[in-house]
């Protein structure tokens, strides 16, 4: 009876807490060492971001509105669909969450573009290999699986507070679906296709630009549309380390029991959801239906 009741074996206290110390002051010695030169490297990154950003908060608000309501009715071809979605920006400047929206905006689209600009190609890479595909899938499954909060904390150590550690942040907590849904989107299409293409002499790279990816590209879609929310929900927290957008009054709204502020801003987000998820889910579909491969 005293085996099933004895506590679990740990380290000793002292170990636990050098090996702790250790590892907490070689990262910190790394960031010492080269944060300086890291941050640096990403100050155009910066200047980007901040161009998109105040170019969509001058922009009028109504042309704001156009360019999303011809968006949305071109991924559906929905007078209704796109009625709603102009309707929600409306409410949402009325409400006065416009600038915060934008800002927002800004930073899901930056952060979905570099998560596509790095994850597409790493997907590819996947599909043409069995072994990269064994060595990446845990790595994108620990990163799925692991707390948001811990996203920060390597990040504001390296680069401390502002846009672009959150940008960071964001494009690593979003990337995982990206990269996995274009490895399976590659593994998914027809053995048939490809080898008929073989056999009239169609060479790797034509394969894969004209047949594979065309294919692929709705489980591509699926990804972005899935790194979009991910990178929507992840704005909110990146919001504690100086990522100004609607996150930050869901966030003081959470630390002053502002009820009212979080909602509203709290459904903002919840809109933005919707409409990205609508929009890239009905190219998705369009897409699906009209393309033809060629061969």
């Amino acid at each position: 009876m005293e085996i099933f009741n004895a506590n679990f074996p740990v380290l000793d206290n002292k170990l636990l807490r050098s090996i702790q110390r250790g590892i907490d002051d070689s990262y910190l010695e790394f960031s010492r060492t080269f944060g300086a030169k890291i941050e640096s490297f990403f100050d155009p990154l910066l200047y980007v971001l901040i161009w998109f950003e105040q170019g969509l908060m001058l922009m009028p608000w109504w042309s704001v509105i156009c360019l999303i309501g011809i968006i949305a009715y071109l991924s559906s071809r929905s007078l209704i669909f796109t009625f709603c979605v102009c309707s929600a920006f409306l409410s949402i400047g009325f409400l006065g969450m416009w600038d915060n929206t934008m800002r927002t905006v800004a930073i899901i689209l930056l952060s979905t573009f570099f998560a596509v600009l790095i994850g597409v190609p790493i997907g590819l890479l996947m599909s043409r290999s069995n072994i990269l595909e064994r060595l990446v899938l845990p790595v994108l499954d620990i990163m799925q699986t692991m707390p948001i909060f811990v996203y920060l904390i390597p990040v504001v150590m390296l680069f401390g507070l502002g846009k672009v550690p959150g940008l960071i942040a964001v494009v690593i907590y979003a990337i995982p679906p990206v990269i996995r849904l274009t490895n399976l989107g590659i593994r998914l299409v027809d053995k048939d296709i490809l080898e008929a293409a073989e056999a009239f002499g169609t060479s790797k790279a034509t394969r894969m630009l004209n047949i594979e990816i065309p294919l692929a590209l709705p489980n591509i879609l699926a990804g972005i549309n899935q790194t979009i929310m991910m990178a929507l929900s992840m704005v909110v927290i990146a919001s504690m380390i100086g990522v100004k957008g609607l996150g930050q009054p869901v966030l003081q709204a959470v630390t002053n029991q502002y009820f009212a502020v979080g909602l509203f801003n709290g459904m903002a987000v919840v809109c933005l959801a919707i409409v990205f998820d609508r929009i890239t889910q009905n190219f998705g579909r369009r897409i699906q239906k009209e393309h033809k491969p060629i061969i």
